[in-house]
């Protein structure tokens, strides 16, 4: 499992949020008056009210002001190797450098918008989780893939006819149970934190659908399997039409990446064996404009976009385990926390959205222990924003209103200008 940010301690100083509302990430009521505190050490000491608080000792004292402080957020589904709108198949032809200050960019709009923890699925170096957790560059603590496994023609095979792989390496092709459990072993070898697998075809690959199966359950199965043999690494499913979300379930994965073609039966089978649904109505909510799309991607978001927000409404409503997750790159980069209003918009209740940004989020992740909740022992991350989230959980979703980010005890940003210094 990836390690937890590193920070020299020459750049922490103790901090204490006072004059805050606390929403702690677990559900509870909020608190008024609340007191946040954070040792030299990045972590947690107290959240509560502050007529139970220690008393105030050298640290660096923030007054909030009455604004919000939350645990900092978690987006379970990036792609942070690529720009917004720029296809995959298209990466290769871009200079190397210049992907690498842009993806940089990107880790740093990230964790502005309030995400101090992301899971990149699919692109992104394991060398970029080195970067931030060895303080080279600022940016959300990275989980990654680093490639997709996909079967050949399917999801995540951006390949010409004669071979040549226009998406600089995002893929592995497995066609067999003993392919797929090699693709493992490469990605593993190249540093990923879990396996990603193609369960069904997509709305933006050219030749096939989301109804279109992927892998096949038994290679499912043995993806899982070997991911299990190597430190039991989760395995991520990106799986659209409902019988490769089946395939997926029965194949033992960890989590249902979009999951729009979710039915009853999917949904029961989920919740016995403890699947978490990562939705990313990003993509859903992005719009629809056919003089922009390739008409197959348009057709498809067309017959889809409908029928996605019924099964994901009903999954709101089964109480599927679902974490926050935007497929940022095909979405914008950098307002992440808009995916809290479309899931409140399909039924779920702010205080619900919130709890699915930060604990279940840590949950799926395995650092539920560490991070996810503003409680004692916990590692120091948490947002401030302007305004309620509990009556417009709009406000999240602009990065202007998240007006600071700690993480790991260390201010990232700061729109309070107490220092007129950003980290």
């Amino acid at each position: 499992m990836t390690t937890l940010a590193t920070t020299p301690e020459a750049s922490r100083t103790a901090l204490r949020v006072q004059g805050a509302r606390l929403i702690d990430g677990t559900g509870g009521s909020p608190v008024d008056d609340a007191v946040v505190t954070i040792d030299a050490q990045g972590t947690l000491t107290y959240a509560g009210p502050a007529a139970t608080a220690p008393p105030a000792g050298p640290e660096q004292v923030i007054d909030a002001g009455g604004r919000t402080v939350l645990p900092g957020f978690f987006d379970c589904h990036v792609h942070l190797a690529y720009a917004h709108g720029s296809p995959p198949g298209r990466r290769a032809e871009l200079d190397p450098v210049l992907v690498t200050l842009d993806t940089a960019t990107r880790l740093r709009q990230t964790l502005d918008a309030g995400i101090t923890t992301a899971r990149d699925l699919g692109g992104l170096s394991a060398g970029f989780r080195t970067a931030v957790a060895s303080g080279r560059i600022v940016g959300p603590r990275l989980h990654t893939a680093v490639r997709i496994i996909s079967h050949t023609g399917g999801h995540a095979d951006v390949r010409l006819p004669d071979g040549t792989d226009l998406s600089a390496g995002m893929s592995e092709i497995a066609d067999d149970t003993a392919a797929a459990r090699l693709a493992v072993r490469r990605v593993l070898r190249d540093g990923a934190d879990l396996v990603k697998v193609c369960a069904t075809g997509g709305m933006g690959s050219p030749y096939d659908d989301p109804d279109d199966e992927g892998l096949l359950e038994e290679e499912i199965r043995a993806v899982v399997d070997e991911a299990r043999r190597h430190g039991g690494k989760p395995v991520a499913a990106h799986a659209q039409g409902n019988a490769g979300i089946l395939n997926a379930i029965r194949g033992g994965v960890t989590s249902i990446e979009h999951g729009y073609g979710l039915d009853e039966r999917a949904l029961d089978m989920a919740g016995e064996r403890g699947v978490f649904v990562v939705p990313t109505l990003s993509t859903v909510y992005a719009g629809i404009n056919k003089e922009t799309m390739p008409d197959y991607h348009y057709r498809k978001k067309v017959r889809w976009s409908g029928t996605t927000k019924e099964n994901i409404a009903r999954a709101i409503e089964y109480g599927a385990r679902i974490a926050l997750g935007t497929d940022a790159a095909v979405g914008p980069h950098g307002v992440n926390l808009m995916e809290l209003s479309y899931l409140v918009d399909l039924g779920m209740d702010p205080m619900a959205a919130i709890v699915a940004g930060t604990r279940t989020s840590a949950e799926l992740l395995g650092v539920a222990d560490r991070l996810g909740t503003l409680t004692a022992g916990r590692t120091g991350d948490l947002i401030l924003c302007d305004g309620d989230p509990l009556t417009d959980i709009g406000v999240l979703g602009d990065p202007a209103n998240i007006v600071l980010v700690v993480q790991d005890g260390v201010v990232r940003k700061d729109l309070l200008h107490r220092t007129g210094r950003r980290p």
